[in-house]
């Protein structure tokens, strides 16, 4: 019998709420402006972000999105990171991935929550 995990993601800039549930902040550098106390960030995992080379590479342009896609999801079959992530999941109800950037359709937590989601439910 499977567990159901909820597993969203959300902006760090916008205002947390109880329906976040666990909140983990994925982004490699902190955001910009944002301070450390109010941000309601239970765990800060920078080493599930992209590598500072790719991500440094996309630079958000949304033309390279294809390409960084699949080279992201290349890195998360390496990550280490990706076992701990799951652990979190799996110990909470409600995760939600927090990330900074401003387009919501080009961000590396996207990729990720596909990736996790593949994961937690795999295909038969």
């Amino acid at each position: 019998m499977s567990t159901q995990h909820c597993l969203q993601i959300k902006r760090v800039y916008d205002p947390p709420e109880e329906k976040d549930g666990f909140r983990v902040l994925v982004d490699r550098l902190w955001p910009r402006g944002l301070k450390k106390e109010p941000a309601y960030i239970d765990v800060w995992m920078k080493e599930i972000a992209p590598s500072p080379t790719l991500r440094k590479w996309f630079n958000h342009t949304p033309e390279k999105w294809d390409q960084f896609s699949r080279e992201y999801e290349q890195e998360l079959k390496q990550a280490k990171a990706v076992k701990t992530l799951l652990l979190y999941i799996r110990s909470h109800k409600k995760t939600t991935l927090l990330y900074a950037a401003r387009d919501n359709a080009h961000t590396h937590a996207l990729i990720l929550q596909h990736f996790i989601h593949q994961l937690l439910n795999p295909s038969p």
